[in-house]
């Protein structure tokens, strides 16, 4: 069964009722056992978890610590096109949107890799907005071959693409793929998605799996924050996690927990996502998920980013620009606001402070 079959078996919208409706006494069950199921993960999440968010904390910490110590990877992002044909509502890059657009040449992608190795950085992840016939996968797949020579570790965040696509990336030199499903409600993911290939709900859910199957090393999913109900984005998120684990046990698993950030567009969220919920959000997670590296980016600010370490956290971004070109050349609008505007340097030394051990490199293509 594809994880498409399994998501129409599992994931109905009625879940935000099961999970708002989870006691008190189910919260600490969940805590109570070793191993967290769905029913316990429900419980974790719902709003009945308030009074135990110190407890989840603190179990949320030990599992991090039994499974990664206190070590955190450091990466950047590298844009090298924002050019999109897509129109979606809460993205910067829609082609909608009356933005600067620039797309590097190898060449200016390449004085952009040299830039960023300066920093020491060993992990890079790629991304374009949606246009192939511009960001073509031999454009892609050239770029990431070049990188390769700067970097231990390319990731990329790309438009989705079909087995045999991932495959091709893979063999250029790409080793783990980021890939946010947005929302995993279906019917608010057509309406946020109005016009571009995008639009393909499905295409992209299994993209995951699509990847997997072409035995890249390391896949991040999940959903923006604010999108949809935030109980309910976690749940799936960690269902669709916990599904890939089960059927590619050689991958390694991560999870992102991006929320709505000002863009282009002037976009509104209709669910507001506090710190707290983030929290909760990670916590539960955590618990349920032990072994799965989680995500921080520089979205969040510098105060939120250093007081959250403890609870699951072992993967940050930094040195972060969001806009096509931005470590050299400085051109073209970026995609959203970023609020931790940390140095590499910078962040490694916060990260000392806190007892915790900036890593720059944790793997090596043979």
């Amino acid at each position: 069964m594809g994880f498409r079959e399994f998501w129409e078996q599992t994931c109905p919208l009625e879940t935000l009722k099961r999970i708002e409706s989870a006691t008190a006494a189910q919260v600490a069950q969940a805590l109570s056992t070793r191993f967290c199921n769905e029913e316990g993960l429900a419980a974790l999440l719902s709003p009945s978890a308030t009074p135990f968010l110190e407890a989840m904390a603190q179990r949320a910490h030990d599992e991090t610590l039994r499974h990664f110590g206190r070590q955190i990877l450091l990466f950047t992002p590298i844009y090298i096109s924002n050019h999109c044909v897509n129109q979606c509502a809460y993205c910067g890059f829609n082609v909608s949107n009356r933005i600067e657009r620039r797309h590097l040449s190898l060449a200016e992608v390449d004085i952009e890799a040299r830039a960023i190795s300066k920093t020491g950085l060993k992990h890079i992840l790629l991304l374009t907005g949606e246009a192939p016939s511009l960001s073509t996968p031999d454009y892609i797949g050239d770029s990431i071959s070049l990188l390769s020579t700067y970097f231990t570790s390319v990731g990329i965040e790309i438009y989705p693409v079909d087995e045999k696509g991932y495959a091709r990336f893979i063999d250029a030199g790409a080793d783990t793929l980021t890939l946010y499903q947005e929302t995993y409600n279906k019917s608010l993911y057509k309406t946020l998605h109005p016009a571009g290939p995008k639009r393909n709900f499905f295409y992209r859910l299994e993209a995951p799996e699509r990847a997997a199957r072409a035995r890249i090393r390391g896949i991040t999913i999940g959903g923006l924050l604010g999108l949809d109900n935030w109980r309910r984005e976690a749940f799936y998120t960690a269902l669709h996690a916990r599904w890939l684990l089960d059927t590619f046990p050689d991958v390694e698993l991560g999870i992102s927990f991006p929320r709505m950030r000002p863009h282009a567009g002037g976009f509104k969220p209709d669910f507001d996502v506090t710190d707290a919920d983030i929290v909760q959000m990670m916590i539960a997670l955590r618990i349920f998920l032990p072994q799965v590296g989680m995500t921080v980016s520089t979205r969040e600010s510098p105060s939120f980013r250093n007081h959250i370490l403890p609870l699951g956290v072992t993967r940050m971004s930094a040195g972060s620009c969001t806009s096509v070109g931005s470590h050299t050349l400085n051109e073209g609008s970026g995609q959203f606001e970023i609020s931790d505007g940390r140095s590499v340097v910078e962040m490694a030394e916060s990260l000392n402070r806190r007892g915790y051990q900036p890593v720059y490199q944790d793997w090596r293509r043979h």
